[in-house]
């Protein structure tokens, strides 16, 4: 469950003197650091575009973007009695080994308007414009608080702030979709038309053992979710228009297994694909997994990767999901004689 805040005990980084560099990612526990930055380039007619981001996007592999231009702005997670900062003071390894001995949910807290405003007055007076993507707005109030910092900065910068409308490692692939398009020298209108437009090809479902964390998140209903310990009956969480919902449910992992399988035939052309585990070596679920996508899908891999303590205080930490960006496929129209 997500709640506002204004919390204002930790500080992000001063802005640099000289519009060349940018402060590097710190330890220091009373600031809230970008997890990653680039260096700034020359200032030139055309502003160069820097990405923003709150770590409810998942990366697998983390350390791709070093050196980017893309900064993380941290959730807060307060786990038992202690507060950590996703990404700096918890990976997720560490989170799913937390979240299984506790009996409640975590609290979610978002980056609040106060912190996305230093982060966006920052980077505007290095130079930059930016582009801003967050986890779905059904979901937590980071959108909405990136936006009213943005609507502070008006004439300062050109600044555009997307609803992923998913979460985890559906809005990291966005994320490095838009890394990817500023890299290759594409304009800002463009990157921002490309990733509103990808949004919408972005599809995850995921299992989970156990209902716990869907009841306290108000994700499945009490009754559902007693009927379905009853019955020994295991959910299927889809993201649909922004939500997470409990699409479906089946009773045995090799019924999971087949309706994933079925969920990613469902594509004609996959650009990106990740499976979402609970563990950081393959459990005997994942396997199953690999080798029935491996029939299905020959020429393709599926790499698999621990999800991230956000999507793990919302669905708990015994989920197995996979997650699909799908390719545009171009239409040719062929000209009539």
């Amino acid at each position: 469950m997500t709640h506002d805040s204004s919390d204002t005990n930790t500080h992000l980084p001063h802005s640099v003197s000289t519009p060349d560099t940018l402060n590097h990612h710190t330890e220091d526990t009373d600031a809230i650091a970008p997890l990653l930055e680039s260096e700034v380039p020359a200032l030139a007619s055309v502003r160069p575009i820097h990405i923003v981001t709150d770590s409810g996007a998942h990366f697998p592999t983390p350390s791709i973007h070093n050196g980017r231009g893309l900064t993380i702005v941290p959730y807060r997670l307060t786990i038992g009695s202690k507060v950590y900062r996703e990404g700096i003071d918890l990976g997720a390894d560490e989170a799913i080994r937390l979240m299984a001995h506790q009996p409640y949910a975590p609290v979610i807290t978002p980056p609040s308007t106060e912190q996305y405003l230093e982060v966006f007055e920052r980077l505007a007076r290095s130079g930059f414009d930016l582009v801003s993507i967050h986890t779905s707005r059904e979901i937590s109030s980071s959108w909405a608080n990136a936006r009213d910092a943005a609507a502070q900065l008006a004439g300062h910068c050109r600044i555009d702030v997307i609803d992923s409308q998913t979460l985890s490692t559906g809005q990291a692939m966005l994320v490095s979709r838009a890394l990817r398009l500023v890299e290759a020298g594409t304009d800002f209108d463009e990157v921002v038309r490309d990733i509103r437009a990808a949004v919408e090809r972005v599809y995850a479902i995921y299992y989970t053992e156990t209902t716990d964390y869907l009841i306290q998140n108000k994700i499945m209903s009490p009754a559902h979710g007693i009927l379905g310990s009853m019955l020994g009956i295991k959910p299927f969480i889809a993201v649909e228009n922004g939500q997470l919902r409990v699409m479906e449910k089946v009773r045995t992992r090799i019924q999971a297994i087949e309706r994933i399988v079925e969920f990613a035939a469902e594509f004609d052309d996959i650009e990106d694909a990740v499976i979402l585990q609970h563990k950081p070596h393959h459990s005997d679920q994942t396997r199953m997994l690999h080798d029935r996508l491996a029939v299905d899908f020959p020429n393709r891999a599926f790499p698999s990767a621990v999800y991230g303590p956000f999507l793990a205080a919302l669905i708990g930490s015994d989920a197995t999901g996979l997650v699909i960006l799908e390719r545009i496929t171009p239409i040719n129209i062929e000209e009539e004689d």
